[in-house]
């Protein structure tokens, strides 16, 4: 498994080498929608990652926000973004990541979640605790709703958001704050090295959430996933300190 996880680790680097270089330069836009934008960085990022997994794993799977590759069959298959928090990446915020895992029939045995800016990189094995630049991490011990700090995403559909913004509304109220930052994986990260008590999303697609969820569960926390049955390949995901009653 060590093997995995340094070529998933070099991966990483080297997209986020890639997106540090080209942040804050004009981006060239694949596609608008009314809640995202797609970059032709995004497409160079994960080529750059499906070629350096592929080339060391060549049998395996690939399956990334930006398409599939690889043999679909294999038994071990590598889920990818290459940019979580494309948005953020286009308006010049420094806050996006890179997010690696690998699932072996449907298990989550290695995950890496990278931040270029920060030079921040989360690992994580089964088995193992999860660690933050090499040292081990853990979930935040606060227990009490009201000092709690969560994260909620706002997904792409108007459903999600409508659903998320009567979450807020009611978490505002019982939590010490809020966050709402633009980047699942992140959020996800700063779950599993207790900067968040908790991130709640309603409609989330597997590459954003895949690596996050293992890093949480390595570090002590807790991970409920549920497919949304009328939003195909969308999932509902709670994922805390395993403390905190978030009382939904």
């Amino acid at each position: 498994m060590k093997q995995y996880l340094n070529t998933a680790e070099n991966a990483a680097l080297a997209a986020g080498k890639l997106l540090r270089e080209n942040f804050q330069r004009q981006q060239r836009v694949q596609t608008f929608a009314a809640h995202d934008i797609k970059l032709e960085i995004d497409i160079k990022a994960q080529q750059l990652i499906s070629k350096l997994l592929l080339e060391e794993f060549p049998a395996h799977a690939l399956y990334g926000e930006e398409g599939i590759a690889g043999d679909q069959s294999s038994d071990h298959q590598w889920v990818v973004d290459p940019l979580d928090g494309t948005v953020n990446y286009f308006y010049g915020i420094p806050h996006f990541c890179v997010s690696i895992a690998l699932r072996l029939r449907e298990e989550i045995i290695v995950g890496v979640i990278y931040d270029p800016i920060r030079d921040e990189m989360w690992t994580g094995q089964k088995g193992e605790v999860s660690k933050l630049n090499r040292s081990p991490i853990h979930v935040s011990d606060r227990a009490e709703l009201a000092e709690a700090v969560i994260s909620i995403g706002l997904a792409k559909t108007g459903e999600t958001i409508n659903t998320n913004f009567r979450l807020i509304q009611q978490m505002i109220h019982s939590v010490r704050k809020c966050r709402v930052l633009g980047s699942a994986a992140l959020d996800l990260a700063y779950v599993a090295c207790g900067r968040f008590d908790a991130y709640i999303e309603t409609g989330i697609s597997l590459w954003d959430i895949t690596a996050g969820c293992l890093l949480v569960e390595s570090a002590g926390g807790t991970v409920d996933l549920r497919p949304r049955e009328n939003m195909e390949d969308k999932y509902s995901i709670v994922a805390s300190n395993g403390l905190i009653d978030l009382e939904l």
